[in-house]
């Protein structure tokens, strides 16, 4: 007699996910978290730090405790991957709180992205570092999804990127530009030690190039105008910025005669130690000359 066949049992489209029944019954309901479970977003651009605003924070959660609850999505490795809400964990932490509220959504990639971004963009006193990074995370996944207008029409990325903080797309891509400052220049215009213009300008150098600059600037001898990132730029572009040049850019004083003063101790070490005074002037000269002629 033959023997009835098992019962083939189906994987569910759930379980294939790796999300289980406990999990989709929370799925866009407000529930308490273990601050342990609560992951920083992969790459969060906003700084979170313990400042004096973290510290009023801190006093209005253990007044009033979590008016807003922060917004999360599972992760794969288990837990939750924080979407919104890094400086209310974070608040929690030193309020001495061991749970959270949150919102757990079930998110892809792109729309995480998307929403932390926009969740965070229009803070006051954000860095150029912070929206520079922000912009083109936002970017990319907008670029993914292909978003189109209501007339089922492409829409110029950089344009829909600003639209959350009120920025041009021209000002989108100028941000975007300056991650490709090295850290230290861009730290130094986090720090107002370069401004926005003269940040934008230095991107289009080298690496080397950027180094050059960057060294200058902390020696505490010199700092970029917009007049002079924009030499920096033009010389790079056409392939002649050496560290000498960037020494006598950044470094050029004028004196009532025009003439470019700089210490020979300063400039000695760019040439051979064979080269005499008269040497080395001779270069200087052939290199100002070229530049005046450019101008």
């Amino acid at each position: 007699m033959r023997k009835p066949k098992k019962e083939i049992q189906l994987t569910s489209y759930d379980e294939l996910l790796g999300i289980n029944e406990a999990e989709q019954n929370t799925l866009n309901q407000i529930v308490e978290v273990p601050l342990n479970e609560l992951h920083p977003f992969r790459n969060h651009p906003f700084h979170v730090n313990d400042d004096e605003k973290m510290a009023e924070t801190v006093e209005s959660i253990k007044n009033y405790g979590i008016l807003n609850p922060a917004l999360v999505r599972p992760r794969a490795e288990g837990g939750y991957e924080l979407i919104a809400g890094h400086r209310r964990k974070r608040g929690c932490e030193l309020a001495g709180k061991r749970k959270m509220p949150v919102l757990i959504r079930n998110y892809t990639d792109d729309e995480a992205v998307i929403v932390m971004v926009d969740s965070n963009i229009q803070r006051e006193n954000l860095l150029p570092s912070e929206k520079a990074y922000a912009y083109k995370m936002k970017m990319d996944a907008v670029k993914h999804q292909g978003i189109k207008d209501e007339n089922a029409v492409s829409v110029d990325s950089a344009d829909l990127v600003g639209q959350a903080a009120g920025d041009s797309g021209r000002t989108v891509q100028r941000y975007i530009r300056l991650t490709c400052l090295i850290p230290e220049l861009l730290k130094l215009l986090d720090e107002g030690k370069i401004n926005f213009t003269v940040g934008v300008s230095l991107t289009y150098l080298s690496e080397t190039e950027q180094i050059w600059v960057k060294d200058c600037i902390v020696s505490g001898a010199s700092s970029v105008t917009g007049s002079m990132a924009t030499k920096l730029k033009q010389y790079s572009g056409e392939g002649k910025l050496t560290e000498l040049a960037v020494q006598l850019i950044l470094n050029e004083k004028k004196t009532e005669t025009g003439k470019v003063t700089l210490t020979e101790k300063k400039i000695r070490k760019y040439f051979p130690k064979e080269y005499n005074r008269e040497q080395i002037e001779q270069v200087i000269y052939e290199l100002l000359d070229n530049w005046k002629k450019s101008q």
